[in-house]
């Protein structure tokens, strides 16, 4: 469902700015002329750190033309941040499940309170509702939770975007896909299982895009890939970029259940798990809102050969 443009611009509230916060607000400040302001959430901590990479973080912020407000999601009441939200009409969440187990409902509640125009929650990943409740990933029920209460009202309007994996995590030695040192790399499930995929930086383009979008998205999810592909086709990039053979392991759903059984609190154990099972962590390219606009994103074949070193 879509419904008719505004010539209002919009006050956009981004909360967050980690890897994926930022690029969201680089994609915004890319379109000022159509905004009529961007502000990013901080905390405290944050703006006052001393540290050399979030005193760089807030000069990219600065420069950007954006604005700071200073709340402490964690800390702060649910009516506390509503009254913050309140002022804003597009209200974009970064903050992700690092922030804690309750906190995905509490800002949702507080835009709701607030009666935001419109709020995007911090769902940029698998598709929940096709996952559904009770997977090897617990943190995953939140989410699910979020969406039920979006939908029960009609107030706010809600956009959710599916992005997949960020494409960096499906690479990184600590998930344990692909394993240089070894010269493995680790299918979870079968070879065929296939992942969906894209960077923060194109997700941050695509949700500006997504928006800014005329007629605009009401109360729906939209899905965005960099790339979808099977861990058999991973190793072949792999090979392709590294420039040597790889040996291709499966990592069964039972082989998989069982390392979580052994230490069930192992994050990253319930993410491979929930991988491997396949249901809800991929789609095709071809339905997907920068494959329809035409906007140009990063495959993993592009992302390896700019990060991965040929051997």
């Amino acid at each position: 469902m879509q419904a008719d443009s505004s010539n209002v611009k919009q006050r956009i509230l981004v909360l967050g700015a980690g890897e994926l916060g930022l690029a969201v607000l680089r994609g915004l400040a890319d379109q000022t002329s159509q905004l009529a302001s961007v502000t990013v959430l901080l905390r405290q901590a944050t703006v006052r750190s001393t540290s050399a990479e979030k005193q760089q973080d807030i000069q990219a912020i600065e420069k950007l033309g954006v604005a700071i407000e200073v709340v402490d999601i964690i800390q702060a009441s649910i009516e506390t941040l509503a009254a913050v939200l309140g002022r804003f009409d597009t209200v974009i969440s970064c903050v992700g499940f690092s922030a804690g187990r309750g906190t995905q409902l509490k800002l949702t509640e507080a835009a709701l309170m607030a009666g935001v125009k419109r709020y995007i929650p911090w769902q940029f990943g698998v598709d929940y509702d096709v996952i559904g409740r009770g997977s090897p990933q617990d943190l995953f029920d939140e989410q699910l939770d979020v969406r039920d209460l979006l939908r029960a009202q009609s107030r706010t309007e809600w956009v959710i975007i599916s992005t997949g994996m960020f494409t960096s995590f499906l690479f990184d030695p600590a998930f344990g896909v692909v394993d240089l040192t070894a010269g493995q790399v680790n299918a979870l499930g079968s070879l065929e299982t296939r992942v969906t995929v894209t960077t923060p930086q194109d997700i941050g383009a695509v949700t500006a895009a997504i928006v800014l979008h005329s007629p605009r998205f009401v109360n729906q999810v939209v899905y965005t890939a960099g790339d979808t592909l099977t861990y058999g086709a991973l190793a072949d990039v792999v090979e392709r970029v590294i420039g040597r053979k790889v040996e291709r392991r499966v990592l069964s759903v039972p082989q998989l259940l069982e390392d979580l059984a052994e230490k069930p609190d192992d994050n990253l154990r319930k993410y491979r798990a929930v991988f491997a099972l396949g249901r809800g962590v991929a789609w095709e390219v071809a339905i997907t809102f920068n494959a329809l606009h035409e906007l140009p994103v990063t495959s993993a074949e592009q992302w390896a050969q700019l990060n991965l070193r040929p051997s």
